[in-house]
């Protein structure tokens, strides 16, 4: 078996990246920003190919947050013109690996042609088996957990639901994804050791792996060595070291 087919012998369930680092890498080529963009989508295609090898069960990419729309004009624009153009190209091939595609993140803000064609995709590839892609787009963490307060309230309004009877399971029903596992690693890419308000209910005992590779250069290989990492770790919630060995 060769290294590139070898798998860890812990693979995560959830993995989720912040694709961080195409416009410091466009800048170091004397390169326009949108180069950079360009570049990271090739990145991401070659992680979800790799993830679909590994036994990934779940990838969420980190898209475009809620804060990004602060960015100039001209740069959203292009960014949601690329992503309409790679879910047209990206769909058959897709579909051929057995991924089915989800996007998570506040629909409202995006342009009507990009909500259309997501919802054409999510509906083909909804049969995929062997991997579950979702893409946070226009998506932010505190927004996440608001939508889900909103949720919770909403239900106490009608009726539905005491106050005293809000939990954590409750809350998390009002999430993006609650019928996905939890994340169990957290990569970020780019050199940045922050979270950026990513995924923060759903990531709460996340293992995290910060790489200084600027995104568009970050391969299959290195996403290799961070699943290894992810596999040589002892994961605890909170029990002790001792406790995990024992029920090992």
């Amino acid at each position: 078996m060769s290294s590139q087919d070898a798998r860890p012998a812990v693979v995560p369930r959830h993995v989720a990246i912040v694709m961080d680092g195409n416009g410091r890498w466009a800048r170091q080529r004397g390169k326009p920003r949108q180069a950079g963009h360009q570049a990271g989508t090739k990145t991401a295609r070659a992680i979800v190919e790799e993830s679909v090898r590994q036994g990934v069960g779940v990838l969420t990419l980190f898209a475009f947050s809620s804060e990004n729309w602060r960015r100039p004009e001209q740069e959203t624009s292009f960014l949601m013109d690329l992503f309409l153009r790679a879910l047209a190209q990206e769909e058959k091939r897709l579909a051929e690996e057995g991924v089915a595609l989800r996007i998570i993140g506040d629909r409202n803000l995006l342009p009507p042609k990009l909500r259309d064609r997501i919802e054409h995709t999510e509906s083909h590839l909804d049969g995929g088996h062997r991997l579950v892609l979702q893409v946070a787009l226009s998506y932010g963490g505190r927004w996440d957990i608001t939508q889900a307060a909103r949720h919770a309230a909403q239900r106490v309004a009608a009726g539905e639901l005491a106050p005293d009877e809000i939990d954590e399971g409750c809350l998390a029903e009002g999430l993006s994804f609650p019928n996905l596992p939890d994340v169990d690693l957290l990569i970020r890419t780019g050199g940045e050791l922050r979270l950026s308000n990513f995924i923060l209910w759903q990531a709460a005992y996340a293992e995290l792996y910060f790489s200084p590779v600027l995104w568009p250069d970050f391969s299959a290989e290195r996403y290799r060595e961070a699943l290894a990492d992810y596999a040589g770790r002892q994961r605890r919630f909170g029990r002790t070291g001792e406790q995990v060995e024992r029920s090992a």
